[in-house]
């Protein structure tokens, strides 16, 4: 039976950071869904088109002057889209990321390109790798949706699996794309589509709060009135708060940019590229 208290309480904003009822990228059906949206070159919800990931990988490539055999880590890697155009540079790849499903993917496409990376399916919170990489990649804002506490732990796992010297590369949203993108604040019902398979209802609801976070909520409400909360969460960033937040992490910044192809970074930029090594 659908609680209607409930739905009114979720119009509501919650705890900075509170999680949903469920983790929609392991749900296996939206799994399914994300994946097919990661490989989709038609939309940027989930992956960059390749064009772009391919000029990503040769700035990178070329800025950290990385070497054949040289060692990358690519966290929250997916279906491999960056790792495997680094491993044909003949870099050493492993990539980490929880979605079985995009693991999966990943190691077929590998095996079918004759492409030696080393995928792991886990949370990468709890990656205990130490000393052993000379670059560590973390693309298409996963940063931002990560708690302070799960910030911090990301940084001291990153930290310690760079040899010394290794560069941390990562991108995070500013405030400008938040602004433009606006605040989800509706419904529709469906047949079928990203959430379920069957009939369903969607309430889409934004938030914002103070410090530059930013909540994007979805309640999935089935036939059976049963309602299920995904959250995903946003930090968004200026350039001084992501230089200070690497840097109380341990890491020196050795460069801001617009994104990851290099581009500069000028005060409307929706994405902020950065480059930092490792002390």
């Amino acid at each position: 039976m659908l609680d209607i208290h409930r739905l009114i309480g979720l119009q509501k904003k919650t705890a900075p950071f509170t999680p949903g009822d469920a983790m929609f990228w392991t749900e296996p059906y939206i799994a399914k869904q994300l994946l097919a949206t990661h490989l989709d070159p038609s939309t940027e919800a989930a992956s960059r088109p390749p064009e772009v990931i391919q000029t990503v990988v040769d700035w990178l490539a070329a800025r950290l002057d990385l070497k054949a055999g040289d060692r990358v880590l690519d966290l929250g890697c997916g279906p491999g889209l960056y790792a495997a155009r680094l491993a044909e540079k003949g870099l050493r790849v492993s990539g980490v990321d929880f979605s079985q499903n995009s693991i999966d993917y990943a190691r077929e496409s590998a095996r079918q390109q004759g492409l030696e990376i080393d995928y792991r399916c886990m949370d990468y919170l709890s990656l205990n790798d130490e000393d052993c990489y000379d670059a560590a990649l973390l693309i298409y804002g996963d940063f931002c949706p990560l708690s302070p506490d799960q910030r911090a732990r990301m940084l001291a796992n990153v930290r310690r699996a760079l040899k010394p010297g290794g560069r941390f590369v990562l991108d995070v949203t500013t405030p400008v794309l938040r602004e433009r993108a606006g605040a989800k604040n509706g419904w529709y019902a469906a047949d079928g589509g990203f959430w379920r398979p069957g009939p369903h209802l969607v309430l889409e609801q934004g938030f914002a709060y103070e410090g530059d976070i930013f909540l994007d909520q979805y309640t999935v409400i089935d036939p059976d009135g049963r309602a299920t909360v995904y959250r995903n969460w946003f930090q968004d960033y200026s350039p001084d708060a992501i230089r200070a937040e690497l840097e109380a992490g341990g890491f020196t910044v050795e460069g801001l940019y617009g994104d990851l192809t290099g581009a500069p970074f000028q005060a409307g930029s929706e994405w902020i590229g950065v480059v930092a090594r490792g002390d």
